[in-house]
């Protein structure tokens, strides 16, 4: 069974996007063992100030990196990524699943993810030109992660 390991920066608040996440996370169990780590968003006080960004971003990118399994394949979500339709997607599971049967996906925070992250993963996946906040950005990849093992399985989820 395929090991994927979601990071995501921030915790999410709402529960109805709490309540999606934990059921795309059962319906996923069936396929996957699913780990999510959570990373402490660094405080900015100036969102002004690029410098102060920057500096939050690489200690978030600490933290990613070290939890990050060194031999999945790593995926970092960003809008400079690649994108792919729900077959395609569910090629690249499929792919780094019998390749190296680990995958890590990261989530930045509300301010991205580092150029240190993105260089240390071997794909960048945008999942649209639209921005999303990055809490949404959870339930949506889960039910794309869902809905490529449904596919690679062969059932009908996916129309």
């Amino acid at each position: 069974m395929i090991h994927l390991t979601v990071i995501t920066v921030g915790t999410l608040k709402e529960d109805y996007l709490k309540d999606a996440v934990s059921e795309y996370k059962k319906r996923l169990s069936q396929f996957a063992k699913v780990d999510e780590i959570n990373i402490k968003e660094e405080p900015i006080r100036n969102e002004d100030d690029a410098k102060e960004i920057g500096r939050a971003l690489e200690a978030e990118a600490a933290r990613i990196i070290q939890a990050m399994p060194k031999d999945s394949h790593k995926i970092a979500l960003c809008i400079e990524g690649k994108q792919l339709d729900s077959v395609g997607l569910a090629s690249l599971i499929g792919e780094a699943s019998d390749a190296v049967g680990k995958i890590s996906l990261v989530i930045g925070s509300s301010h991205g993810l580092s150029e240190t992250v993105k260089k240390e993963c071997k794909t960048r996946l945008s999942f649209s030109l639209l921005t999303f906040p990055h809490q949404l950005m959870r339930v949506i990849l889960y039910e794309a992660l869902y809905r490529s093992f449904t596919i690679l399985a062969g059932k009908k989820y996916h129309k």
